[in-house]
């Protein structure tokens, strides 16, 4: 088994003391703010973290990503801090969530957007989904986002062959990353 800091070494190389801050702010106020649960806080890498970065195997370099409701910054805050190269937008309706997403941001080139996928009118490459609806009504909140050729790619559970099923032209993927548990990912391309 890779150590925790192997793995934040291998994945996040410019931007390991930002991950760092942001698992802080995780277990301290995120927990607090009720964006996590009480439990996660001693699981926040495994469970959380590195759990959104299979999907980055999937994101074509330069995009421009949209993370749709992304309550505590997942997986917008890592992927950004994993790819660099990544123009990347985090979509939340909540205030107290917008409030934790821009301390959380900080200083880093990540957009926030209050309000709900519906509202948003720019376009991106991708749109990135963590824990937020089934396929059926990501596609609906989302589709208007995604440029000609975008796709949604939406990190799910166990269950995620199964659902894959039903939505016409969804690809089921399972990706493994080295160090890392087995990431399950829906995607849905936009045809020009």
């Amino acid at each position: 088994m890779v150590s925790r800091e192997t793995l934040i070494t291998q994945y996040f190389p410019e931007r390991e003391k930002e991950i760092r801050a942001y698992a802080e702010l995780l277990q301290g106020a995120g927990i607090e703010r009720g964006l996590i649960g009480p439990r996660e806080g001693e699981i926040i890498w495994e469970r959380h973290i590195f759990n959104c970065l299979p999907v980055i195997s999937l994101i074509p370099q330069g995009a421009t990503v949209i993370d749709i409701g992304s309550g505590a910054g997942l997986p917008g805050i890592p992927l950004a801090l994993a790819r660099p190269d990544l123009k990347i937008t985090l979509i939340e309706p909540l205030q107290r969530r917008v409030d934790f997403l821009t301390e959380a941001v900080g200083e880093l080139p990540i957009r926030i957007f209050r309000g709900q996928a519906q509202e948003y009118k720019v376009k991106a490459d991708i749109v990135t989904a963590r824990a937020v609806a089934p396929m059926v009504k990501l596609k609906a909140m989302s589709w208007h986002l995604l440029t000609s050729n975008g796709s949604l790619l939406a990190i799910k559970g166990e269950s995620a062959s199964q659902e894959a099923l039903t939505i016409k032209g969804a690809t089921f993927h399972e990706i493994e990353l080295e160090g890392l548990p087995l990431g399950r990912v829906i995607s849905l391309q936009k045809r020009a």
